[in-house]
């Protein structure tokens, strides 16, 4: 299983991004998606995740702020985030579960700075 994520880079405070994260390969079915970040000295955190069932998990830092969303045809999870602030700046990981196991993509680089 291979996961390609795109749409991390420099952006504004109060500034939006849309991350992309497109799963392949594989032969079992998806159960969830969701991204996690990683800020430089700290541990990896869920940001959001997203189920079969379209039911989704917010972590309390993000809600309102960042809405996670696939598009199941494409096997692709999407993280809208909007109204950045610096303590966003983090490598963000895209995770999926699939059967019995869990895949990460290579994580893309999401900065906030003026």
């Amino acid at each position: 299983v291979q996961l390609q994520a795109s749409g991390g880079g420099l952006v504004q405070p109060g500034g939006s991004l849309r991350l992309s994260c497109s799963a392949s390969g594989g032969n079992s079915r998806i159960n969830s998606m969701g991204w996690y970040r990683q800020a430089p000295g700290k541990q990896r955190q869920l940001v959001a995740a997203i189920n079969r069932d379209s039911s989704t998990t917010y972590a309390g830092f993000v809600k309102g702020r960042f809405t996670i969303s696939t598009d199941n045809a494409k096997n692709t999870v999407y993280l809208q985030m909007s109204s950045l602030k610096p303590e966003d700046t983090a490598v963000y990981y895209c995770n999926v579960a699939m059967g019995l196991r869990g895949y990460w993509g290579q994580g893309t680089l999401v900065t906030v700075s003026s």
